[in-house]
């Protein structure tokens, strides 16, 4: 696991690995406290974070054209169609584009910001000893 063992050797973002016990490292991997942009949502996402005021606001096409969108399974809400199509239907300052700007935050762990699952004592210990 040589990932696990880079982390904890260079300590990227400086939390101070080579002070901690193992069990304290593993802890502090798993925590779920950094930041996470969703980069795709399911269109069942996408729909119920629409306002419903705003969405009645729309004409009939409008709502016929969100509704196709919001029927896709995932959906890039950084780019391309799908985020040009909700600025233009629904502007700066909306309720719905705040709603949409909350459902995109999440909070991972730094184990899965890594790409590695649940961190034990004993991972910890293999990678200090050179057991990974």
């Amino acid at each position: 696991m040589t990932i696990l063992s880079d982390e904890i050797t260079n300590d990227p973002l400086a939390i101070g690995y080579s002070t901690m016990t193992d069990a304290q490292v593993a802890s502090s991997l798993n925590e779920t406290n950094r930041p996470e942009v969703k980069q795709f949502l399911s269109g069942s996402d996408i729909f119920n974070a629409t306002d419903d005021i705003e969405y009645a606001a729309l004409t009939a096409a409008e709502k016929a054209s969100w509704d196709a969108l919001c029927a896709i399974d995932s959906i890039n809400t950084s780019s391309g169609v799908a985020k040009s199509r909700e600025a233009e239907l629904f502007g700066a300052g909306t309720a719905t584009r705040s709603n949409l700007q909350a459902a995109r935050q999440s909070t991972i762990s730094r184990a899965q910001e890594l790409g590695i699952s649940k961190v034990s004592d004993a991972d910890v210990t293999l990678a200090r000893t050179g057991g990974y």
